[in-house]
């Protein structure tokens, strides 16, 4: 039963957002952000507000208030987790797949508050399907979480095998990481830094990638460290660009990078 109703869930398209039609260029953006394209995820971040603030409104059955009300940040928090994770091979609408997620995390959020029977009443997610049957998100909620807990460990081992296979062009093995990590916060947020700007640089990339070795010299000219700290920690700044320059979201989550822009 949970399945039917989670195909038909995920079958549902809305088009709240800013300009999406069928040959939309959305789910080419997410894309690109999840490529590494910081700059691109803010800017959709501050594009789509409205869109999060009206499916938030819309749950809650009242309005939300973006400055004042935690609802909108943790539906806010939940849009930019949705850029993260979304896949074209769902079948579905970046959208569609972002409001799903919306949901879910303020039903997660009203339950923890102790406050969900008393403003948001379990009747008032019942909705009617395409054919005209009474559906109700939560008992659809409990069918996507456990779909997307499989799926998130999924994408997560397919992560670490082929960055695995990229470090090894390097000669440098991916159990190798733990050890060479700075025990420092941090020095490890200074080589984060440092990896990003290299991550950033297209020349200083193209030699990384085609010499396999860390352009150092090149490097000292970007950034504020002494060579010394820079050949000491070879491995892990070319394993840091290269996450930052591929599809690793899980990697960068798990090795909680903080770069600002």
């Amino acid at each position: 039963m949970l399945l039917v109703l989670f195909k038909k869930f995920l079958g549902k398209r809305r088009s709240d957002g800013p300009n999406e039609t069928p040959s939309s260029p959305l789910e080419e953006m997410v894309g690109r952000i999840q490529n590494g394209d910081i700059r691109l995820r803010n800017q959709l971040i501050v594009d789509y507000q409205p869109f999060v603030a009206k499916v938030t409104s819309r749950f809650c059955k009242r309005y939300i208030d973006p400055a004042r009300d935690d609802e909108f940040s943790i539906a806010l928090g939940a849009f930019n987790e949705a850029i993260s994770q979304y896949s074209a091979a769902m079948g579905r609408s970046f959208l569609g797949f972002a409001e799903t997620v919306i949901r879910r995390r303020l039903i997660d959020y009203l339950r923890k508050e102790q406050r969900f029977q008393g403003q948001v009443p379990y009747s008032s997610f019942e909705q009617e399907d395409e054919e005209d049957n009474i559906v109700n998100p939560i008992e659809v909620h409990q069918a996507i979480e456990a779909y997307e807990k499989q799926k998130g460990l999924e994408e997560r081992r397919s992560e670490i095998l082929d960055f695995s296979r990229c470090l090894k062009e390097f000669d440098i093995d991916f159990s190798e990481l733990a050890d060479i990590s700075p025990k420092h916060d941090d020095s490890r947020q200074m080589l984060f830094g440092i990896g990003h700007t290299l991550s950033q640089d297209a020349e200083l990339m193209r030699t990384l990638l085609t010499k396999r070795q860390l352009p150092i010299k090149e490097l000292l000219q970007k950034v504020q460290v002494s060579r010394k700290t820079l050949e000491r920690n070879r491995k892990y700044l070319i394993a840091i660009a290269l996450i930052f320059n591929g599809p690793y979201p899980y990697l960068r989550d798990y090795l909680q990078i903080r770069v600002d822009d």
